[in-house]
């Protein structure tokens, strides 16, 4: 429980990595501010049916302390009362963690740009990118008070572009951008700052997509799942590598990075929930890229 003691901010942390990483950074022993649009009472536009208050409780079963608090970052006043609260309570954060998305209704890739909906393009962009922008404005100061950690969560560790779309991938660039800047603007105040991103992500919504559980994913493989599904991860493997990292005295070492889950997890030592080893950046180089067929290619030796 080493971080016993510190603060942690979550945005985004409804589902998917966010709610992982919120957890993990509890289980460590930090006290973690969850935050997000999703209520008991108050369902967002993602019509999800997580909740902030699951995500609070998950924090709380796994040892930490959770402070639940709704926010939507879309709104400067919400994040302005969100900076207040934390003043109030504690005297800054150690970690924040901006995992804000918000885009999935909104992302087109079956289509040229130009025949999409304007209007999905613009909000998702604002919802990817602007939310960021408000949080490191409002909260930056609570994080130099501690000479914190900052942590911009995206998908994806280059810049190349995948064919997802343009504001998917300008969303996603933008947000490894930020880390880069992060980096730099950061180490003037003794503080670090970077991104990181999963792999192929088993979340939530992915797994609702896919129309299987976490008990019989491997059933969508080739089906409605791409081949690439094998090498499927669950949101802890990344949030596993975010404590890992909140952690490490020498986490400034990485600062301006874009770290991937599968890059953390042969830094750092450690296992999926399931005991997995999902290499999706090796699968990507080895098999995708080389031009291999992934459907004749086992998962044995990426996982």
């Amino acid at each position: 429980m080493s971080l016993k003691g510190k603060v942690a901010v979550v945005t985004g942390a409804t589902r998917g990595c966010g709610r992982a990483i919120a957890v993990e950074l509890g289980r460590a022993g930090a006290t973690v501010y969850v935050t997000g649009r999703t209520t008991r009472e108050t369902v967002s536009p993602m019509k999800r049916p997580e909740t902030i208050e699951e995500t609070g409780e998950l924090v709380e079963a796994a040892g930490g302390k959770a402070v639940v608090v709704r926010c939507d970052f879309t709104s400067v006043s919400d994040v302005d009362t969100l900076k207040a609260r934390v003043e109030s309570e504690v005297d800054g954060i150690d970690i924040l963690v901006d995992d804000v998305w918000g885009g999935d209704m909104y992302f087109h890739f079956d289509a040229p740009f130009w025949e999409t909906p304007l209007e999905d393009a613009l909000t998702l962009t604002h919802n990817a990118l602007d939310t960021h922008l408000i949080a490191l404005h409002k909260l930056l100061p609570l994080v130099v008070a501690r000479r914190g950690l900052v942590l911009e969560v995206t998908d994806g560790d280059n810049d190349d572009y995948v064919g997802a779309g343009l504001p998917y991938y300008l969303a996603k660039c933008g947000i490894r951008a930020l880390g880069r800047a992060l980096g730099v603007e950061l180490k003037k105040n003794d503080c670090v700052g970077l991104a990181v991103t999963p792999g192929f992500l088993r979340s939530e919504s992915m797994l609702d997509h896919f129309e299987v559980t976490e008990d019989n994913w491997r059933d969508a493989v080739g089906k409605l799942a791409p081949v690439d599904f094998k090498i499927s991860e669950t949101p802890y493997l990344l949030a596993r590598g975010v404590a890992a990292l909140a952690q490490d005295p020498e986490v400034a070492r990485f600062a301006g990075r874009t770290l991937a889950s599968w890059t953390l997890m042969k830094e750092y030592g450690y296992t999926d929930v399931d005991g997995d080893r999902p290499d999706f950046g090796r699968w990507l180089t080895e098999v995708r890229n080389a031009g291999k067929d992934p459907a004749t290619t086992p998962p044995d030796g990426f996982r």
